[in-house]
């Protein structure tokens, strides 16, 4: 029987708590852990995510997926974006760091649901900007034993606003960027900027994916608007492990919208999901 346990509080490194969520049969047996990572402007209870994390603990995972601590939620308020504040001062770091984090929460001694788990078996999946994320920590910790990166940029630098746009940001140090969903106007201030350019190296996508040693699947759609088919085949290019799948006509966020009123996943998202998990395998 399929059991979920959602709004663990886990301490995270920058004062602020990451909010997770565990799905999984309840049934004892050591299930591989897979680790979903949100992207910009996201959050673990968007969309269909909750669907996709069913469907694998159906399929025997046991899966995570969690707010970044500065995704701009909230312990009391994980869905949208309550804190502004929060939003406006994440970085990578503080998100590599989270990341780092639930790792190692999920394979501690103390862990809850250890008896429900490999701790030798640990697959990440990053979304969009998370697929930035899963790829540099998929490098950095050995315990990640395989990468699925969905939709995902393969530059960051080269998402930061130009020209008179980002002189406007340098001297005000703060610019607003608007939630097309929620009408809000979000922060960021030049911190997200300066915190790259100081750990530009470690945080250059093509610097890690050329490091990939580990099975590494790699999706996007064709009709992504937001993040362009190519920068996975850059990704793929680079990691020399990877296998790049192709879904034709999906969207950035694979034919789902927030909120998620159906009880099935759409036929873009079962695609992938399905894909991943016969990657991962069992």
């Amino acid at each position: 029987m399929m059991a979920k346990s959602k709004n663990i509080i886990v301490t995270g490194r920058h004062q602020k708590s990451i909010l997770a969520d565990v799905f999984y049969t309840n049934n004892e047996l050591q299930k591989p852990i897979v680790i979903f990572c949100h992207g910009y402007k996201g959050f673990k209870d968007w969309g269909a995510w909750d669907l996709v994390a069913e469907t694998f603990a159906n399929a025997g995972f046991f899966f995570i997926k969690f707010n970044f601590s500065h995704n701009g939620g909230t312990t009391k308020q994980p869905i949208d974006f309550p804190d502004l504040e929060a939003f406006g001062n994440n970085n990578y770091i503080k998100e590599l760091d989270d990341l780092e984090t639930i790792i190692d929460w999920a394979t501690s001694p103390d862990f809850k649901f250890k008896n429900e788990i490999n701790t030798s078996n640990i697959s990440l999946i990053g979304h969009s900007r998370g697929g930035g994320i899963v790829t540099i920590k998929a490098v950095e910790d050995k315990r990640v034993t395989k990468l699925i990166t969905w939709a995902s940029v393969s530059d960051y630098k080269n998402r930061f606003p130009k020209g008179e746009t980002f002189e406007y940001w340098k001297k005000n140090g703060i610019m607003y960027i608007e939630n097309g969903r929620t009408k809000q106007q979000m922060p960021h201030y030049f911190q997200f900027y300066t915190s790259f350019i100081e750990n530009e190296d470690r945080l250059t996508i093509a610097n890690a994916a050329k490091k990939i040693k580990i099975p590494h699947l790699i999706v996007h759609g064709t009709s992504d608007p937001t993040v362009d088919v190519q920068e996975s085949e850059n990704i793929h290019a680079w990691s020399v492990n990877s296998q790049l799948f192709i879904v034709e006509g999906a969207d950035h966020i694979f034919g789902v919208k927030h909120p998620w009123q159906n009880n099935n996943l759409s036929k873009h998202l079962e695609k992938i999901v399905q894909k991943s998990i016969d990657f991962i395998g069992l």
